[in-house]
Order: structure tokens, then sequence, then C-alpha cells
């Protein structure tokens, strides 16, 4: 498996780049979400915002995903194929945006109530949010790579959710998905690899009121939860250095 790592400000400058566009993809589309509209319709402004910057989809382009973006609508939490289906206020929705371009890759996700304040779903964003933020900053050259994951668990658990065991980070730069192939989402002690400089990670919580476990759904894309319970997912990609990491969906 090929790994990336950041070798010079070229790569910095490129992978800043593609992880600021899906960066503004995913704010455009979060902010044009409305009631009524199909998860399709949202798909189709994220695609023309990433032509419009000269970027390509990542899942169209290396897995023939049929949509530029993953748009999931609980009870489906992630691979979310964009479609008719017509999104209601109240709705639960996660929003994944992967990108490429001068061979590069970022990726990013958010999870969002649609137009409506739901304080039980808010409760569980803001937890998923802020496992988030403490993740990436213990993502640190020299740490163990297990403790994103241990930290994630453990700031899942303060706020009274479990995390999804079956989909993980990862590492991410010239491909969507390289070494490290997984970034798990709680503390694996067999785990031993250790965070290096210039190492560049997808970063990407998942948390749940639930067991944990996902289901793919007949279509061979969508993932939903084995108990049907709700879960929030928020993404970032960094740059692993001897200090803060340097976010680059930002």
């Amino acid at each position: 498996e090929q790994k990336m790592i950041v070798e010079s400000e070229n790569d910095i400058k490129h992978l800043k780049a593609i992880g600021h566009i899906c960066a503004m993809t995913l704010k455009t589309m979060m902010e044009s979400a409305k009631p009524g509209m199909t998860t399709g319709e949202l798909d189709d402004i994220g695609l023309k915002f990433l032509e419009k910057e000269g970027a390509r989809s990542a899942p169209m382009a290396m897995y023939h995903f049929p949509g530029a973006t993953c748009i999931s609508v609980s009870p489906i939490i992630a691979h979310g194929i964009p479609g008719d289906r017509v999104m209601r206020e109240g709705d639960l929705i996660n929003i994944d945006v992967s990108a490429e371009m001068n061979g590069y890759y970022g990726d990013t996700g958010a999870s969002m109530v649609l137009a409506k304040h739901v304080p039980e779903y808010e409760k569980m964003l803001a937890a998923a949010r802020s496992a988030l933020e403490k993740a990436v900053s213990v993502a640190r050259a020299g740490n163990p790579l297990n403790l994103i994951g241990k930290t994630i668990q453990e700031e899942a658990k303060q706020h009274g959710y479990g995390v999804i065991f079956d989909l993980t980070g990862h590492g991410i730069g010239h491909k969507l998905h390289e070494e490290p192939t997984e970034v798990f989402n709680y503390f694996k002690p067999k785990d031993d690899r250790i965070l290096t400089e210039g190492l560049v990670l997808a970063i990407e919580p998942f948390l749940t009121t639930g067991k944990g476990h996902v289901h793919e759904e007949r279509d061979g894309w969508s993932l939903r939860t084995i108990d049907r319970t709700i879960a929030a997912q928020f993404e970032h990609t960094v740059i692993v250095t001897k200090d803060e990491p340097i976010i680059l969906t930002i």
C-alpha cells in the first residue's frame, strides 16, 4: 500500500488547495440544504462547485460511486447515494466530500440537522465535533496512532455515546485511501503504530447512541446502524507534525 509522507512545501501547497476546496464544497452544500430538496439536487450543487474549482469527485473517479458526494439521511449514516430522496425539516443528515486535484486528495465531512432544532441530535453533534477536535490535537509525531481512537472513544463515552466500530479514518494523500488504512475510532491496545512527521490522515469519528455496528443496504453502498440508531460524523484531513497538526480542510 502506498503511503503519503509530506516532503516539500509543494506537497503542503497542493494538499492545502484541495483541502480548502473540499471544505468550501461542504460548507456550500450545508448552507444550500433545504427541506423539500432532493439529495440528488444537493449533490449537484457540490459537483458544480468542485468542477468550478477544477477538482474531481474522488468517490466518482476512484470507486465509480453513483454521486459526486455522499449524502446520508438518517437512518443511513454513511455512503448514502444522492438521488430522489426528499429531505425533510428535522432530518439528521451527513455530507461527506472527498476530491482530487493535481494528484492530491482531500476528505472532509459533517453532520447537521435540517432547518430545525432537535436537541437529541444536537447534543450528539456537539459531542462528535468535540471528539474530532480532541482527536486532531493528539495527532502528533511520536504519539501512538491508537491515541486517536482512545481519545475519540473517551470523549464519546463522557457524553454518553458509543463509537461506530466498523468505520475508520485513513491515510490519504496521492490516493483517497492509503496507509495507514485504518485509523480506528476506538482504543485498540495491540495497535503499536506510531505517528510520524509528514503523515497525512483523514480523521473521522462516528458517534452513535447504539451498539456501534453497521449494515450495508441493498444498494451496495449505503450504511445504517444494525440497531437503526442515530449516528453523527465529522471529518478533517490533517498533516501530522511534531506540534499541532496542519488542518487542511478548514
